[in-house]
């Protein structure tokens, strides 16, 4: 095992068993008894080895190479993993969210169209000497003027958006499953 992880790093690494022999400051023959399996460096010359060929200790020892690039490999595609479910829940809350803003902004406007519905403009008879009287009914009198020209407006926004919203909910639970 470790005959072989050390032919293929130096490989990988574009040595030839000479450059390795210079960079390690040993002879070509003791590189390529390594390789063939005949003898083994010691602990310095694999802490040396290790830093030379960009890897470490245990990758020398026992890890094959294939096996810990497909390790890593399949780390790196479980981590991706991961962070794509995240940004899907992310998103798919944010769309709800927004959904939701929006029916309930449709629910207050129908809320305030049946509270003043049912008030039948009472204020209107209000007696208005008093000066704060006259302040509230002026002040509901205007609420009202605008509401039943801005909230039709909205209203058909904000349904329009929240069935927007609930279509991409749904693309996204059928692309999910």
């Amino acid at each position: 095992m470790l005959n072989e992880n050390i032919k293929s790093l130096r490989k990988q690494n574009g040595l030839s068993q000479e450059e390795l022999a210079n960079k390690m400051h040993v002879v070509r023959q003791t590189v390529s008894k390594w390789e063939r399996g005949l003898s083994v460096p010691d602990s310095d010359s694999l802490i040396n080895l290790s830093e030379i060929l960009h890897t470490s200790v245990s990758v020398l020892l026992g890890e094959n190479i294939e096996e810990t690039q497909q390790t890593e490999l399949d780390k790196i595609s479980e981590k991706l993993e991961e962070i794509n479910l995240q940004f899907f829940e992310n998103k798919q809350k944010k769309i709800t969210i927004y959904r939701n803003i929006f029916i309930v902004v449709d629910v207050l406007i129908v809320f305030v169209f049946l509270v003043l519905f049912f008030m039948k403009s009472s204020y209107l008879q209000w007696d208005t000497t008093d000066s704060n009287t006259a302040v509230m009914k002026f002040i509901l009198q205007s609420f009202e003027w605008g509401f039943v020209r801005v909230a039709p407006l909205i209203l058909v926004i904000c349904t329009i958006c929240a069935y927007i919203f609930n279509k991409k909910l749904k693309a996204m639970f059928v692309s999910c499953n």
